[in-house]
């Protein structure tokens, strides 16, 4: 392992190989590359919800899926696709009649994804983060909405990580739930979860996301030096039933995005020998999230990393 220097990866493609040639096609307007990737992904849904999401970024500011849907407006892969990135378009939007077709025009493009391919929760994702992202405050109307959609997502896939970190997002309380509904659900998800799989980093999510809207509210009053992660069970719970039962061999799509919250939590929780593991794990592909909520990103992902790496030397 040792205390090696890194140099930071921030392709949003991580170590997917293949996913970051295709943007590169994508980039020049060609789609074929897409359509191959995402019929080849198959039914590793994990896999093929990163990277529709990734592609749909490229996507909304290019026409690359456009043109795909519109050459092959039958496809399960370009259906899906679309459907993302009208998604991201609508919440980039502003207000008024044309947010309100925009959200349609996604919504209608998610129902006809889920027509094409329907055991793919990946539309039933991208209608989570609408309903997110578009319905008022505590709307009972929307909320329905809400537990239907997620029913259909877990009937497809009852583990799917997308599915469970876009539920847990809408339960935050700077969109539509309170802080002691988050920690419920993310809890008892956890409850219900075989050992090994990713859920069990949900109550690190749900604890940065505390800590941030403590930073924003209380600012100096709260203070950077005070960390909820030291002495809190769910660190250490998270790194037995996710960390410690894992398959190594076949990592999940979101695996650094996951593995980045871990490292974080065992890190100012100041079990440093622990987060060795997972630095080694998580490589060169740090991300923001959690770090920037608790100062500049880079620096204390690197700083932690090094005390790790110096700890756990022979």
């Amino acid at each position: 392992m040792g205390s090696r220097r890194i140099a930071l990866d921030r392709h949003p493609a991580r170590d997917d190989a293949a996913l970051g040639n295709v943007i590169e096609d994508a980039a020049m307007g060609r789609w074929e590359a897409a359509r191959e990737l995402l019929a080849t992904t198959g039914s590793d849904w994990d896999r093929r919800i990163f990277r529709l999401q990734v592609l749909a970024h490229t996507g909304m500011r290019l026409t690359f899926a456009d043109t795909w849907a519109q050459a092959e407006p039958r496809s399960p892969h370009a259906l899906a696709l679309m459907a993302n990135v009208l998604a991201l378009r609508s919440m980039a939007g502003g207000r008024g009649r044309g947010l309100n077709e925009a959200i349609q025009q996604a919504w209608d493009t998610c129902d006809a994804a889920a027509d094409a391919l329907p055991h793919d929760p990946s539309p039933y994702v991208v209608m989570l983060a609408l309903t997110r992202c578009h319905s008022p405050p505590r709307d009972r109307e929307w909320r329905a909405t809400l537990e239907q959609v997620w029913k259909q997502a877990v009937e497809c896939d009852p583990w799917n990580r997308e599915a469970h970190h876009e539920l847990l997002t809408y339960l935050f309380p700077s969109w539509h739930g309170t802080g002691g509904e988050v920690f419920h659900w993310a809890q008892e998800r956890c409850a219900h979860t075989p050992r090994g799989l990713p859920l069990h980093v949900l109550p690190l999510v749900a604890l940065a996301e505390s800590h941030r809207l403590r930073m924003e509210v209380d600012g100096d009053r709260y203070g950077l030096s005070v960390h909820p992660w030291r002495d809190n069970p769910s660190t250490w719970q998270a790194w037995e039933d996710c960390w410690s039962c894992r398959a190594p061999a076949r990592r999940h799509a979101a695996f650094h995005e996951d593995a980045n919250y871990l490292a974080h939590a065992l890190s100012f929780a100041g079990r440093h020998l622990e987060a060795a593991d997972i630095f080694d794990a998580i490589g060169p592909y740090a991300s923001d999230v959690p770090w920037s909520y608790c100062g500049d990103a880079q620096k204390l992902f690197l700083r932690h990393r090094g005390w790790a790496m110096k700890v756990s030397e022979p």
